[in-house]
């Protein structure tokens, strides 16, 4: 039984957002609603928003406990499965694939702070590291800022929003590289976590505006940056890909996250619809950190098909074992990605379930 009151309309938010998450690495931009909202845009700060929102002040008096607890919930089960799929990839080296680095305490502890991508099965949960640290920053950086009485949540989202901007300019100036993208991605995102709590605390009650006009205003305000800016999408892992100056990155991000959060009110009305959505979004982690090789046993179904019956004959059994980003479409047919989209989606929850079935069996519960 929970304990707490579930917000099921930032359960469906984050929802939305693995979705995103998932359709983007299949290149499939069938949530994007004629390319006015590309996931690349916003998708990735949706979660930042979710655990700025989420985020309480009494952790200022409470930090050691604090980031105990989030090395727990975040970094363990993290390196359980970074060791899983860096065991994962030596074997699959032994069979003929090249994807992924070797084993070694760089890969283990060190490359995921770094990058994320040193085993690449799992490379989507680059984000969780990250979320670790910038939520470390955060509570220290309120705790001093209270200390000083300087912690007011405009000052703070001001003081973050200054540094993001700078970051994008600096990055699209070619300094943002090498060990500098660990900082650069740090203050570049922490701008998201901060509208989560902006959100919470000045304008959740003030967002009361209906449906329509709401939808109008958002999807003018996208029209208009879409069609003055030259590509809204970006890259938050490797801070690049800017290609509209410092401000639009972080409007796009606001108009994104603005309109899915409203598509997640309206579908929290819907009882049915939003209690698979909640479901979803109670194991973000576990899609974030699955999908991908769920990929991987799809495109083996297809091989195997290739191998040992008429159908999939063109498929590329080269690509298949060199490059985790190569999409095999059955047929030819772009539809044949809701297959990844179902099995990517769908299988993760199944191994979210068992995973908190023996944890609660572990604890006792």
């Amino acid at each position: 039984m929970r304990e707490y009151k579930e917000n099921k309309e930032f359960r469906i938010l984050s929802a939305l957002g693995i979705i995103f998450v998932v359709a983007g690495h299949l290149g499939y931009n069938v949530f994007e609603i004629g390319d006015l909202f590309p996931y690349y845009s916003f998708h990735v700060f949706i979660f930042l928003f979710v655990s700025g929102y989420f985020y309480r002040q009494e952790a200022e008096e409470r930090i050691g406990s604090y980031i105990l607890g989030k090395v727990v919930t975040l970094l363990v089960p993290y390196f359980i499965w970074n060791l899983f799929y860096g065991i994962l990839a030596a074997l699959l080296h032994g069979v003929g694939f090249s994807i992924g680095e070797g084993l070694s305490l760089r890969t283990l502890f060190l490359s995921p702070f770094l990058d994320g991508h040193q085993f690449m099965y799992n490379f989507p949960a680059w984000f969780v590291p990250v979320l670790f640290m910038l939520e470390v920053l955060n509570v220290l950086m309120r705790k001093i800022l209270s200390l000083l009485r300087l912690n007011k949540e405009w000052l703070i989202f001001a003081g973050c929003l200054i540094a993001g901007m700078a970051t994008v300019w600096l990055a699209t100036g070619g300094h943002v590289w090498g060990y500098y993208k660990l900082p650069g991605r740090l203050l570049f995102m922490m701008p998201g976590f901060q509208m989560g709590r902006i959100y919470r605390e000045k304008l959740e009650k003030r967002d009361t505006l209906g449906n329509g006009p709401y939808f109008l205003i958002v999807i003018g305000i996208q029209v208009l940056i879409t069609i003055l800016c030259g590509g809204l999408a970006f890259s938050a892992v490797w801070v690049g890909s800017f290609a509209n100056g410092p401000l639009v990155p972080y409007l796009t991000v606001m108009t994104g996250i603005a309109f899915w959060l409203r598509v997640a009110r309206v579908i929290k009305n819907m009882p049915y619809l939003a209690e698979k959505m909640v479901f979803i979004g109670r194991n973000t982690y576990s899609v974030m950190m699955h999908h991908v090789v769920c990929f991987m046993l799809v495109k083996g179904f297809f091989y195997l098909c290739s191998l040992y019956t008429p159908l999939c004959g063109e498929f590329d059994r080269e690509m298949f074992f060199q490059e985790i980003n190569f999409v095999y479409l059955a047929g030819g047919a772009e539809a044949s990605k809701w297959i990844y989209l179902f099995v990517g989606i769908g299988l993760p929850l199944a191994i979210g379930v068992l995973q908190q079935k023996i944890f609660d069996k572990v604890r006792g519960v």
